[in-house]
């Protein structure tokens, strides 16, 4: 098997037609003699920020000295960069090793694991024989009966921000989302909560006190910033300074939810120097997460894709180009809020390109299109990313305004390569 092959069958499985559950990853795991049993986790989960969250927690941790893991979902340019150690994305040779093992014991159960659940395994299989001193591992989707969530207790559970998304799975209310993602914690194991208010704290709440699970909350008023450009930001939590290149008011409250989990960490026995800290944070790379890809015409890439991140964003765009001419290009999933996405952005943009994402779960560009017509401003639609950027730049050109593309991080990948960054 080669790693062409070996994507072709991790593709070809679809989770839409299995029962949620743990049993199929619990036994495919099993079959390949457990080897997250092997390892030691700070788990996270939430609706936004929980990429952000675990790429600033492996950044502090190798800086740390550690071999870290890093798995993480969806990815943007590459397969390989869903699991990562010390940075480093998996080597194509490797994948096609580990999927033919996993393939022969996952061809000979009676229900076949999901493509999530196998990459899931490939991914602990992977840690495990290159000696991870700690996994920092994302959840999928919810939590509760997300595959991450085979692992026992973790040295820290994290949950980000939590929004309304993937309602059809983990159910139309906040409270409900809430439930599935506190499902990753463990007794007795500790957590770090992004701080959050109403039904969705007191989920969280009653489910630690039920598990005997101690809870650290971040306290966003300590946040004070204290340098902002399009180069980065420099803040204050707890009495010190530190420095992110990432953008944005909710990039600190992530970082903040770091901080906190690093003293989680320390208490668990780790030992993370402050410069450690420091170095991590400054050194942390999260690509289309409210990225500047070029300038001259200025261009953001964001792969947000729900209302929530379309706040995020309607803020950072008003922080950071609050003067600027602006046109959107968008990209969405036909099963994803696309309508709250262009409530909350189309009051700030001056014209519209749509472009169609290349997945079968893709909303045509005419379609969303559509949705800009009652604005009377420009709309473009375009056949193909590279199209969009083209037509998007040129119109920025003649405003002399900026470019934020967002909607999906299925577009991300390839306007990033328009750029010339992979």
């Amino acid at each position: 098997m080669d790693y062409k092959q070996a994507l072709e069958y991790i593709n070809g499985v679809s989770w839409r037609t299995s029962k949620p559950g743990l049993e199929r990853v619990t036994e495919l795991l099993r079959r390949l003699g457990n080897p997250q049993a092997e390892l030691r986790y700070v788990h996270v989960a939430g609706t936004n920020g929980k990429g952000s969250i675990s790429a600033m927690l492996a950044s502090v941790l190798k800086k740390a000295g550690l071999t870290v893991g890093l798995y993480t979902s969806p990815y943007v340019n590459r397969f390989n960069e869903r699991m990562q150690i010390n940075g480093k994305p998996i080597e194509d040779n490797e994948v096609a090793e580990l999927v033919a093992e996993m393939k022969t014991h996952a061809d000979a159960m009676d229900d076949h694991p999901t493509e999530f659940e196998m990459m899931t395994a490939v991914a602990f299989m992977w840690f495990c024989r290159r000696k991870c001193d700690i996994v920092v591992l994302e959840v999928g989707m919810g939590g509760r009966l997300d595959a991450t969530n085979v692992i026992a207790c973790p040295d820290c559970c994290v949950i980000a921000n939590i929004g309304l998304d993937h309602t059809a799975v983990l159910g139309g209310t906040l409270e409900q989302i809430a439930f599935e993602k506190a499902g990753i914690i463990k007794e007795g194991s500790p957590v770090v909560m992004y701080q959050q208010y109403g039904e969705v704290m007191e989920v969280v709440r009653d489910v630690c006190a039920e598990r005997n699970a101690e809870l650290t909350v971040p306290d966003f008023d300590d946040i004070h910033p204290e340098f902002d450009s399009r180069d980065g930001q420099v803040f204050s939590y707890g009495g010190e300074a530190y420095a992110i290149p990432l953008l944005g008011e909710h990039q600190l409250k992530n970082a903040a939810t770091v901080l906190e989990t690093i003293g989680v960490l320390r208490r668990q026995g780790w030992q993370i120097e402050h410069e450690a800290v420091e170095a991590g944070l400054y050194a942390v790379s999260w690509p289309a997460r409210f990225e500047i890809v070029h300038s001259e015409p200025w261009f953001v890439v964001d792969g947000g894709h729900n209302p929530q991140c379309a706040q995020a964003l309607r803020a950072s765009i008003l922080e950071y180009f609050p003067d600027d001419k602006r046109v959107l290009l968008m990209g969405v999933l036909r099963d994803k809020d696309y309508k709250g996405i262009v409530n909350a952005l189309s009051p700030l943009f001056d014209a519209f390109v749509t472009v169609t994402p290349d997945t079968p779960r893709a909303l045509p560009a005419a379609e969303l299109a559509e949705l800009f017509a009652d604005t009377g401003k420009e709309v473009q639609v375009c056949e193909t990313v590279q199209d969009g950027v083209r037509t998007a730049m040129d119109i920025a050109d003649e405003l002399e305004g900026m470019v934020c593309a967002c909607g999906s991080l299925y577009i991300c990948g390839d306007i990033r390569a328009c750029f010339g960054l992979r």
